[in-house]
């Protein structure tokens, strides 16, 4: 029970029960007060951004560069893929399903919120697109020269923007969450859009199983063995995930079920699960493509344009490649394009961070499991190429 108190689901949801009531009950006066708070929240956290992007994305680079080799570049093209896949897809649902939604425009009969006690502006040290670009060329370049000294200077800094996530960021977010829904509960927001969030949520879980089913169908053609006993095994590793909501701490849990598999190669699996278990979040990109889309029906009255989400689905394959596998971790690694392309808000960004972080252990799940199906596609592509099993591993 003491776990489940000190976990940031429990942490957002209490945030949001307790800013809704507090916004059915307040007047102006206090409803100023939350306001100011929000802006200089969003405020700390937006100049945060770009030191994320940098942060994950560069050190993301130079571990995966200098490992260089024909199995470590399929792979990365198989992550890719199933990332932006699961994305493009989720994306097309939403333009066919969320105008059937009969969600109402926040600009329909709402109230208005007071204004903000005082200013106070924090500009970022650049905006996010520069960061993703410092990122790609400086990871690139330590790479290609083989530098150890940043290499190892990236790592440190990569360490202290998790530092400034788990202990400035994050004990931040059910305040910032609080006064959010706060403000929506005081609009009227939250009262007429609820059963959408509802809605939403089940949805996203469907998707996860059909995009399952599809990795697993297209690894068992392209191997021409048998998915299922892949995915039969997979259940310890699926509850664990929905219970750790972490790639990360389920590693342990999801190798020795691939282990028991009779079809996948050990050499494949000891290299698959592990790096995948970083780069591979199909479940995750999926969930959010279809709730920015959501968010901003709700909060903008329009979902963004279909070129505005390419670019978005485009991008955030890459952000999930260098996104730490931790609870949060995909938006949080992408809020400089939830900010930077879709153009969201504090109200937007709070939004999305809280019914994200409602159901992110079904979307870690999602991540989870498939790496399985693309662990057998590995399987496959190294007995077509006729790669020998690693004499390691082979002796086992």
């Amino acid at each position: 029970m003491g776990k489940i108190v000190k976990s940031l689901p429990f942490k957002l949801l209490l945030g949001v029960i307790v800013g809704i009531l507090l916004g059915l009950v307040a007047n102006e006066a206090v409803m100023n007060v939350v306001v100011t708070i929000k802006q200089v929240l969003g405020q700390i956290i937006t100049f945060c951004v770009p030191l994320i992007v940098i942060g994950f994305i560069a050190p993301s680079i130079t571990k995966l560069g200098h490992n260089a080799s024909r199995m470590l570049v399929v792979a990365l093209v198989l992550a890719y893929c199933s990332s932006v896949g699961a994305a493009l897809v989720s994306a097309a649902a939403g333009y066919a399903i969320i105008p059937h939604l009969s969600i109402v425009s926040q600009v329909e009969g709402l109230k208005e919120l007071p204004e903000v006690l005082f200013q106070l502006e924090i500009p970022a040290i650049m905006n996010v697109m520069s960061a993703l670009a410092l990122s790609l060329m400086v990871g690139l370049a330590i790479t290609w020269t083989k530098s150890k000294r940043l290499e190892a200077l990236l790592d440190e800094i990569q360490n202290v923007v998790l530092a400034i996530v788990s202990k400035i960021i994050i004990p931040l977010l059910p305040f910032f969450i609080a006064s959010t829904f706060c403000g929506l509960a005081y609009e009227g927001t939250i009262t007429k859009q609820f059963p959408v969030f509802l809605k939403v949520i089940v949805i996203v879980m469907i998707g996860h199983y059909l995009w399952m089913l599809l990795l697993y169908a297209l690894a068992g053609a392209y191997s021409g063995k048998n998915p299922i006993e892949v995915v039969r095994h997979y259940g310890p590793a699926y509850i664990t995930a929905v219970g750790t909501m972490s790639s990360a701490a389920t590693l342990a849990v999801a190798l020795r079920c691939a282990k028991k598999s009779t079809v996948l190669r050990r050499d494949m699996v000891d290299f698959g699960i592990p790096l995948f278990a970083n780069i591979h979040l199909c479940g995750s990109v999926l969930t959010e493509v279809f709730f920015v889309m959501t968010v901003s029906q709700i909060l903008y009255g329009k979902i963004p344009s279909v070129g505005t989400m390419v670019l978005f689905c485009m991008l955030l394959g890459i952000f999930a490649i260098g996104a730490p596998g931790v609870p949060g971790g995909t938006v949080m690694a992408s809020l400089g394009l939830i900010t930077g392309i879709l153009l969201f808000d504090g109200t937007g960004t709070a939004l999305m961070l809280t019914i994200f972080a409602l159901q992110d252990s079904f979307g870690t799940a999602c991540n989870v499991t498939g790496d399985g199906a693309l662990t057998l596609i590995l399987t496959g592509y190294a007995d077509r190429h006729k790669i020998a099993v690693a004499e390691s591993t082979a002796e086992e």
